[in-house]
């Protein structure tokens, strides 16, 4: 990876490792990396003092190796978006995004791993935030260190739809759950509403009601673990199918909650990217069935 910079008349005079760490957008521990494993060069001329400070015309380049870790496997990938900063793909059902154990090599990371590798792209795999396992739809995943540090930054700036079944019917036909979210001390893995958890904001919208359910359209404000499963569970309408927080259904074989859409300024020129994943086979049929 390589990063070039044009000193102007604001920047001048400041020291490298301040101009990295503040308007660059780099991380400590990338900083880090670049100095000890990597190269800085300014005006062609290689560097290792961190509080050198620059003049206006000076170019600085940062270099470094971006690659990945995970074994590459050749898994099916479906690409939704990529360019050479992002690759945006729509998760299956029944996958996790990172390995839990050390064995497992069936999660999506290995699967970009393995298109990365067959494109002969050498890339970083960093996934900006975690779908639960049965939680199908879009993933974003950064190609460096240096650009998943500047959206988690922006975390707040991504936008984040989703479709989801409950069961029963809302009062509210739109609102907002803000109650906070911990773990759950009395069940491993779990999650629960409580006093002293993390805040969680999560808006809806109810989009169809059957006989038995609603779908709800839904945006995530906050990203804390099983959030819109935990929110929805604790008023008394747990997504259907979701065994953790609710109960297991007939006609559909995990929860019913798809990231159905995301949107984002591009890091590099703040241009608009909206990504979307179609609705899953198995919740459209469970649609049909019940909100026709």
């Amino acid at each position: 990876m390589k990063l070039s910079y044009l000193i102007d008349k604001s920047l001048a005079g400041r020291e490298l490792r301040l101009l990295a760490l503040g308007p660059w957008g780099f991380s400590e521990k990338l900083w880090k990396r670049i100095k000890w494993n990597g190269r800085i060069l300014v005006n062609g001329r290689e560097h290792h003092d961190a509080r050198l400070r620059v003049k206006t015309g000076d170019r600085v380049e940062l270099i470094w190796q971006e690659k990945t870790n995970v074994i590459p496997v050749q898994l099916p990938l479906d690409i939704l978006y990529e360019d050479d900063m992002l690759l945006v793909v729509n998760k299956p059902a029944n996958m996790l995004i990172h390995p839990t154990y050390g064995s497992s090599r069936d999660t999506l990371v290995h699967a970009v791993a393995g298109y990365l590798a067959r494109k002969g792209e050498q890339a970083g795999v960093h996934p900006l935030y975690r779908l639960d396992r049965d939680t199908t739809g879009v993933v974003v995943i950064a190609k460096s260190a240096k650009v998943q540090y500047e959206m988690t930054r922006r975390h707040d700036q991504l936008s984040r739809e989703y479709l989801a079944i409950i069961e029963g019917h809302l009062a509210n036909k739109k609102g907002r759950l803000t109650e906070p979210i911990g773990p759950d001390p009395a069940h491993k893995n779990c999650w629960m509403v409580r006093r002293d958890g993390r805040s969680a904001v999560t808006e809806y919208e109810v989009v169809k009601e059957g006989p038995n359910c609603s779908l709800l359209k839904i945006h995530l404000l906050t990203g804390r673990t099983h959030q819109i499963r935990v929110h929805f569970s604790s008023i008394g309408h747990p997504l259907i199918g979701d065994r953790l927080y609710g109960r297991t259904c007939q006609l559909l074989a995990r929860q019913a909650l798809h990231a159905q859409c995301i949107s984002f300024a591009h890091p590099h020129d703040g241009r608009k990217i909206i990504c979307q994943a179609p609705v899953p086979d198995d919740m459209q049929q469970f649609m049909q069935s019940c909100f026709t």
